[in-house]
């Protein structure tokens, strides 16, 4: 019986830290492709604003 408890507490232990695992990448992923997306509008905007001035 302690044995399994052991287990379910390590298997417990270990999803919590893979959480935060996931949850960093997510956050990093969701910053990495934010700049880019922002990068992106940026530079069509600029794009845009010269077109229109020619």
């Amino acid at each position: 019986m302690s044995l399994l408890l052991v287990v379910v507490y390590r298997a417990d232990a270990l999803l919590m830290e893979s959480r935060q695992v996931i949850g960093l990448a997510a956050a990093f992923l969701a910053a990495m492709l934010a700049a880019q997306l922002g990068w992106h509008g940026t530079d069509r905007i600029l794009a845009w604003r010269e077109r229109s001035e020619d």
